[in-house]
């Protein structure tokens, strides 16, 4: 019997979650509540025959992304990724899933030091990462990327009106490099601002003034600003694929990436994936055309 659990990590600090990147986690016990996932019971067929041998895969995660990873109020660790990443596991018996939660500016050390399998966080497939790592096939969600301020900012309505002005955003993600590829070639046009704090806090640094902007997915603001203080401006700067994340010429990730696809396939062939997507984001951005 195959069990997902959670294990505890005491990275503490916090990093800001817009559009596919990055979000703090904090250390979680690996109790019943917020561990044990539940156990996948055999079919009848199955239990007539040998136990499937089952290999153990670490998967990395955050809990500070409002709905994509997250703890509830009782503690246990759930979202969008979370709950996909557990659906593929029920469809993958040869392996067993296991969630290690931390910074999300870890995620990528971690994955090349193989202390974690592959990374599950919305992340954004961009060229700067294609370099260094390994993308499943099967995208998961798709974004697109724009301007964020606060609602009563008249003065920014593009990426070009940020010269001069401090943009938030977290070292490592998506944005990020966004960001410092924009001022490689505007001479260092934006104050870039790079934050350890929680994706909830964007609302409040942008609205106090101690940011001017930020780069996010169109589906992130009602998820991290219910208030809707917040507003995306300005056109798409970027269309993204989000995918998994795996260790780069290694056999065994390899592998995983390949099967990881054939489960991918039957979750959005059986409408399991719009489901969730629907669920958890507030819409269905499982396919390209959906994404507004």
């Amino acid at each position: 019997m195959k069990q997902l659990t959670t294990l505890a990590v005491t990275t503490l600090t916090l990093a800001l979650v817009v559009a596919g990147c990055g979000s703090k986690s904090t250390a979680t016990d690996a109790s019943p509540k917020a561990a044990a996932e539940g156990s996948k019971a055999p079919t009848a067929s199955a239990a007539a025959t040998a136990p499937v041998k089952t290999k153990k895969i670490i998967v990395g995660t955050g809990t500070q992304f409002p709905n994509v990873a997250f703890l509830d109020k009782d503690g246990k660790l759930t979202g969008y990724d979370i709950e996909l990443v557990k659906e593929l596991d029920k469809r993958l018996p040869e392996y067993e899933f296991e969630f290690k939660t931390m910074d999300f500016a870890n995620l990528l050390l971690s994955l090349e030091t193989n202390k974690i399998d592959f990374v599950a966080h919305e992340i954004e497939k961009n060229k700067e990462r294609e370099q260094k790592y390994l993308f499943n096939n099967e995208p998961y969600a798709y974004w697109k990327t724009k301007v964020i301020v606060a609602k009563d900012n008249t003065t920014v309505k593009s990426i070009d009106d940020l010269k001069g002005k401090k943009a938030l955003t977290t070292a490592t993600s998506a944005e990020a490099t966004l960001l410092e590829n924009y001022n490689k070639a505007h001479d260092n046009a934006i104050k870039i601002v790079y934050q350890s704090g929680a994706a909830n806090d964007l609302v409040n640094q942008l609205t106090t003034g101690r940011a001017d902007g930020a780069l996010g997915a169109d589906f992130l603001l009602p998820l991290v600003d219910p208030q809707s203080k917040l507003k995306a401006i300005g056109p798409i700067i970027e269309e993204a694929e989000v995918r998994f994340l795996f260790r780069k010429n290694d056999k065994d990730g390899q592998e995983l990436a390949d099967k990881i696809d054939a489960a991918l396939k039957a979750v959005k062939a059986d409408g399991t994936l719009s489901k969730l997507s629907t669920q958890w984001l507030g819409g269905d951005f499982t396919k390209k055309e959906d994404t507004k």
